[in-house]
């Protein structure tokens, strides 16, 4: 299972590093493609990378399926709920369950519509091929414009990542009955800055106890020091 808890990170790194470095190849093919340069230039123009576009929008789609199951596993995702933290405990909780065992049942129907679509959509006819079964009247469902993969391939995204969405919200639900805790994301958070320390400051004067109030200081602190005696000669305090 901890091999699974990092699912989401490993597969959105490895596209996200992968969309970036074809990008930057596509870029910088287009621009040395362009110049006059002998040589060079007529290399550059056998190499066809037309369908780079096309393979980066498939991956940020993939980003995104399995974004939002990580979103669900971190806490991440935006959800109002000022109403349910002023309820108590018992109605609270209730609220909470309700609310994850919606997003399970939601995720888990659109992954199953999903499953179906990719199925009729490409996913039978290449399970027949794969074994060997004869087709029958079983299409062999369409291709992308520039890759020429099937697209069933690509909507492969939908029933992988929303399904995972949903055992995301089934493993939260789990995590909340058990201890009572939710995935809490800090987006003030920086890594790295956990084990430094504050600066040491000897008073704090303008911390709050009660979020209204400065403290007070110690009658015996100098800087009350220096105000008596300040006003003793009858000035006014800097």
């Amino acid at each position: 299972m901890k091999y699974l808890d990092h699912l989401e990170e490993w597969i959105i790194t490895f596209l996200m590093a992968a969309a970036t470095l074809i990008i930057f190849v596509a870029v910088v093919h287009r621009y040395a493609a362009s110049a006059s340069i002998p040589g060079l230039q007529d290399w550059l123009l056998t190499i066809n990378l037309s369908w780079a576009q096309e393979l980066t929008i498939i991956m940020f789609v993939w980003m995104a399926k399995f974004g939002a199951a990580y979103g669900v596993r971190t806490g991440i995702h935006v959800g109002v709920d000022v109403l349910i933290n002023r309820l108590n405990d018992k109605m609270r909780r209730k609220f909470i369950i309700f609310g994850l065992l919606a997003g399970a049942t939601f995720t888990g129907i659109v992954g199953t519509l999903g499953a179906h679509f990719v199925w009729e959509n490409g996913a039978h006819w290449a399970f027949l091929n794969l074994t060997g079964s004869p087709f029958g009247d079983v299409p062999e469902g369409p291709t992308t414009p520039d890759l020429e993969w099937p697209t069933w391939i690509v909507y492969s995204a939908i029933p992988l990542g929303t399904s995972l969405m949903c055992f995301r919200f089934l493993q939260v639900l789990v995590g909340f009955i058990k201890t009572g805790d939710l995935p809490h994301h800090d987006h003030g958070h920086v890594d790295g800055l956990d084990d430094v320390e504050p600066l040491p400051v000897e008073v704090d004067v303008y911390a709050m106890d009660d979020n209204l109030h400065a403290h007070d200081l110690d009658p015996g602190h100098p800087m009350i020091g220096a105000e008596r005696d300040q006003k003793n000669k009858g000035g006014e305090p800097k």
